[in-house]
């Protein structure tokens, strides 16, 4: 079975940085890709970012391009997502996800395998 760890959620005053890390397990083969979703009180979930397994691509959502960036170390098959300039508006559960075959997702509809949420909360 596939499974995802998330973790690396914490209390972060603005303007300051954090590092997600999702793990995976039980994929048999590299043709997937993993995703972070976010889901802020009250508002329904959105892609934030993604890296295929398959080739490397990668996607950010506009409100985070140039503050975030994810990487993979796939000797640990583990995928991080730093946070950096953290705004209040980050805040949020921040969900690892994953798709196979690979393929970038920004749609949490499509995913087929969620981790548990980890909390990201920037105080301003």
């Amino acid at each position: 079975d596939v499974q995802l760890q998330a973790s690396g959620g914490g209390l972060v005053q603005a303007g300051g940085s954090l590092r997600l890390t999702c793990t995976a397990s039980g994929f048999t083969r590299h043709d997937y890709a993993i995703a972070w979703f976010r889901q802020a009180p009250g508002k329904g979930r959105e892609g934030v970012s993604c890296i295929s397994r398959y080739d490397g691509s990668t996607y950010y959502a506009d409100s985070v391009k140039g503050r975030f960036s994810i990487s993979s170390d796939n000797a640990k098959n583990t995928v991080y997502l730093q946070m950096n300039s953290l705004k209040p508006e980050d805040t949020a559960v921040y969900y690892c996800a994953a798709v196979s075959p690979a393929f970038i997702v920004t749609m949490p509809e499509v995913v087929d395998y969620w981790g548990q949420g980890t909390l990201v909360t920037v105080s301003s």
